[in-house]
């Protein structure tokens, strides 16, 4: 049977064209989506293919003016192209990092510092890094058991300050991060060590330097906590190792002088005398030889240890490593005396009681007597 048409209600006509018109809107916004995506996807494409097949920014030349560079221990490729950037010595890191991956010889770039140009091209900054003569290169060596004023003396002479500027210093010890123990004396804590000295090193910086080297060695011998096991406090661990890098002669024999040293301070065997040829030098300012005299321990001085018991009020020269070491971990053994009888291989005798002692000083006094210029 033919179902009779019947024509729709006004309302459902309405209804109907409302629908058919936000069919037509949905199409139309989802066309301007492909559209505005397909262009931001053309862009990204095209900006990547620039990125890869344009060279990145490069200067041309050699350029000109004058930076401060820095490689540092540890320092990559990139890392070097970034400060580079950074200082304009290069357009950009990346034209620098081009660079290095084609040339072999880059890693082999040294630590150190580099003056170069601004605005260089990326292979000319290049070839300054790879040649080692470039490196800005300053260095001083201080050895163990010199005191601070030869310290200073050397430094007035190597670098650019005056004695007054280090001296300055000196007289303002958290200026350069001394220990409060040692009571504002730089005697011993300028760590006897050779230092690279950076270009715009300052008075300031170079002797804190030294403090700190010295501080890592007392970290290293674990300095405080040795005193309170040893029943000292730090200061006076310190003079004890400034006293083993002056009497020691050899390295076998520093634990030993060090037990020594504390033996006759807690013992009865020299009433608390150290009696040592060293701090008499100290007092008198200058060396007196191998052997002192009579006449020289008779000096009136806090540091003669002939004559004032116990240890001397500071350190008397910059003690190393190693004597820092056997001052917070001494030897084991009964000995108040030793003696070197053989001023030429340093050799050293270590006795308990002063009758031994005396047959050891009677075989230097044999040697001195075969060996004249020596003693």
């Amino acid at each position: 049977m033919i179902e009779q048409y019947t024509e729709p209600a006004p309302e459902q006509q309405q209804r109907s064209r409302r629908r058919s018109g936000y069919g037509c809107l949905a199409l139309l916004l989802a066309l301007a989506l492909l559209a505005g995506g397909a262009y931001f996807a053309f862009n990204a494409g095209v900006d990547a293919l620039q990125e890869r097949f344009n060279p990145p920014e490069d200067y041309s030349g050699d350029g000109s003016g004058s930076v401060l560079v820095e490689v540092e221990d540890g320092d990559a490729a990139s890392d070097i192209a970034t400060n580079l950037a950074d200082k304009d010595v290069v357009a950009s890191a990346e034209a620098f990092t081009d660079a290095a991956q084609e040339n072999p010889d880059s890693v082999g770039i040294q630590v150190g510092f580099y003056e170069m140009n601004r605005e260089m091209s990326a292979e000319s900054a290049l070839e300054i890094l790879l040649d080692p003569d470039n490196i800005i290169q300053s260095a001083v060596a201080f050895p163990e058991g010199w005191t601070v004023d030869q310290i200073v003396a050397r430094l007035v002479r190597e670098t650019d300050f005056s004695r007054r500027a280090y001296e300055r210093l000196l007289d303002r010890p958290r200026a350069i991060g001394l220990p409060a123990y040692a009571g504002g004396n730089p005697e011993g804590y300028l760590f006897p060590a050779t230092y690279q000295l950076r270009p715009d090193a300052t008075a300031k910086s170079i002797l804190s330097m030294m403090v700190e080297r010295w501080a890592q060695a007392a970290k290293d011998a674990d300095l405080e906590a040795s005193a309170r096991k040893l029943g000292y406090t730090p200061d006076e661990l310190m003079v004890v190792a400034s006293l083993v890098e002056s009497e020691a002669s050899r390295a076998q024999d520093r634990a030993k002088v060090a037990r020594v040293i504390y033996n006759r301070l807690e013992g009865n065997e020299t009433d608390g005398l150290l009696q040592l040829d060293a701090t008499v030098n100290y007092a008198a300012g200058r060396d007196l030889g191998a052997r002192t005299t009579d006449e020289d321990r008779r000096i009136d001085s806090p540091y003669n240890t002939y004559q004032k018991p116990g240890l001397p009020p500071t350190p008397i020269e910059a003690p190393g490593e190693a004597a820092i070491e056997a001052a917070a971990d001494p030897a084991d053994g009964g000995w108040n005396y030793y003696v070197t009888v053989n001023l030429r291989t340093g050799e050293t005798k270590f006795a308990e009681s002063y009758r031994e002692h005396l047959r050891n000083k009677a075989e230097l006094d044999e040697y001195c007597r075969a060996q004249s210029d020596a003693c």
